[in-house]
């Protein structure tokens, strides 16, 4: 049987780094857009901005790595929540069309809501 996820390419890189052939579907999963970017320099494809994190939990987070696994517990809550429904199935429909890169403008997107997204898609998406 095929793990869930298998087969997808979902990548997670900060939206200030240039676009690459390999990216795909680029898709801004930040809730406010990019300082000092321009949305021709962006190069998105989609702003899902209702995926993101609540203000509230950001704040909380603030990007500390020993918040992260908190965080990622939170957010994924946050995430269950029925508003958010459209945007999952939307990164979820693109995720299984071809490669899909989520951007963020965090400096360390491995420990960010992109990271924990990549990390759903990959788990149920089929």
């Amino acid at each position: 049987m095929a793990e869930a996820g298998a087969g997808i390419d979902v990548r997670v890189r900060r939206v200030y780094d240039p676009r690459e052939d390999r990216d795909g579907h680029r898709v801004l999963v930040d809730r406010l857009w990019p300082r000092g970017l321009t949305k021709e320099r962006a190069h998105l494809d989609t702003w899902l901005k209702d995926v993101a994190p609540s203000s509230e939990l950001r704040t909380w987070y603030g990007h500390d790595p020993e918040r992260f696994a908190e965080f990622d517990r939170r957010y994924r809550a946050e995430l269950e929540q029925p508003e958010r429904g459209d945007g999952l199935r939307r990164l979820r429909e693109l995720a299984r069309t071809g490669p899909l890169t989520l951007l963020t403008a965090t400096k360390q997107p491995e420990l960010s809501q992109a990271a924990v997204l990549a990390d759903i898609l990959r788990e149920r998406t089929t």
